[in-house]
């Protein structure tokens, strides 16, 4: 059986894979849903400034520490949006300890690149929006996430749980020892957020260690269909419900 080291995007905790953690852990696998540094809410404890000290390099840190500390040997690390950053650096840390990585809708980490920098306008006005906002993304709101498959209900439960994310994690630029082409690797693309993965991905999808697997839905797929998402990660990983 696999153990799944679950890791969501932006503004968003571990209660995002609420619906995908009772098939997993129904067909006999280990589940492990990750809320990053600084994502747990306004009353999270951390006193003034704190957050400021809250990069990339912070989130990588938490993703090993969900492994090393459970001690899993097995590790299949699925990161969605900007999770898959961390997550993929992470993968490179773990050694022997990674079974797969999959990056669901996911950004991928590039040398010297930070999130915002993969942003339409190289992250000028992502960069502007967290000066001005106390140094964190504020979330988004109802209206932002038209077109990609979601009841209101649905999108209503996102925007309430959503809480501002570190800025500097955005804003860190990512650093690799290694190539990404190197580590076995599914990448789930969700085809009402574009047909298409990004350049980066599509080549390292050219290579023998990389796979695409393809959803009808949105960019949120664990609200918008969690039991398909469930039933992609246990294939794309060779585990069977």
């Amino acid at each position: 059986m696999a153990d799944f080291v679950l890791v969501p995007g932006a503004w968003l905790g571990a209660w995002a894979w609420d619906e995908v953690v009772p098939r997993l852990r129904t067909a006999g696998h280990g589940v492990h849903p990750v809320t990053l540094t600084g994502l747990v809410g306004e009353d999270d404890g951390r006193a003034d400034g704190e957050h400021d000290a809250v990069g990339l390099e912070t989130h990588v840190q938490d993703v090993v520490r969900a492994v090393e500390d459970r001690g899993l040997k097995e590790a299949v690390l699925v990161g969605h949006s900007y999770s898959g950053i961390p997550v993929a650096m992470a993968a490179e840390r773990i050694g022997a300890r990674l079974a797969r990585l999959v990056l669901v809708d996911a950004e991928i980490p590039v040398e010297g690149r930070s999130f915002a920098n993969s942003l339409w306008d190289g992250g000028g006005m992502a960069a502007a929006a967290i000066r001005h906002n106390g140094g964190f993304w504020a979330p988004l709101i109802a209206e932002d996430f038209e077109g990609q498959g979601l009841s209101q209900q649905q999108v209503e439960r996102i925007v309430a749980g959503s809480v501002p994310h570190p800025g500097a994690s955005l804003t860190e630029p990512a650093s690799l020892a290694r190539s990404l082409s190197e580590l076995p690797a599914t990448y789930v693309k969700c085809l009402l957020d574009g047909p298409e993965p990004r350049t980066e991905v599509a080549e390292l999808l050219q290579g023998e260690r990389w796979d695409l697997v393809e959803m009808h839905t949105g960019h949120w797929p664990m609200f918008s269909r969690p039991q398909e998402l469930a039933r992609v990660l246990m294939e794309t990983t060779g585990a069977r419900s």
